[in-house]
């Protein structure tokens, strides 16, 4: 599992030209899962995301996490974290797991999350959307379950 995790002033998704979740300051969160994935891996990256020191203390150091300042989560699928660019020009998904798979762990995720009293909001699970992210910094950082 793979969460790509970008520190925000703020953030959105629209579906269908209306918007459905929006964020203040805090972390989008998009999540990729892969077929060996399991619950393990959802818990382990939804402790590490919150727990990621990555927001600035007074001094200008990477000192607080998102439960230090009461980040707002914006949590979305995105099966392209797993594209396989090595052959030819167009991405092979074939490490990606299958909606049947990947959907079930994707809520878990979004459970865990909501465990740690922050405010979580989503995308639509296998839905084209348009996600807006004010990156702040900017930091994006990968985190991955199996590494």
């Amino acid at each position: 599992m793979k969460a790509l995790i970008q520190r925000v002033q703020s953030g959105n998704v629209t579906v269908d030209g209306k918007i459905i979740s929006e964020i203040d300051i805090g972390l989008v969160i998009l999540l990729g899962i892969q077929c060996e994935d399991t619950t393990e891996d959802a818990k382990y990256l939804a402790d590490k995301c919150v727990n990621l020191r990555i927001f600035s203390d007074a001094e200008g150091k990477f000192n607080l996490s998102a439960i230090d300042i009461n980040a707002d989560l914006l949590i979305v699928s995105q099966f392209t974290l797993y594209a396989d660019c090595r052959k030819g020009r167009r991405p092979n998904f074939i490490n990606a797991a299958p909606p049947e798979h990947s959907q079930p762990l994707y809520e878990q995720f979004v459970m865990m999350l909501n465990k740690y009293n922050l405010r979580v909001s989503t995308g639509v699970f296998g839905t084209h959307m348009i996600v807006n992210i004010v990156n702040d910094g900017p930091v994006t950082i990968l985190v991955e379950s199996k590494n």
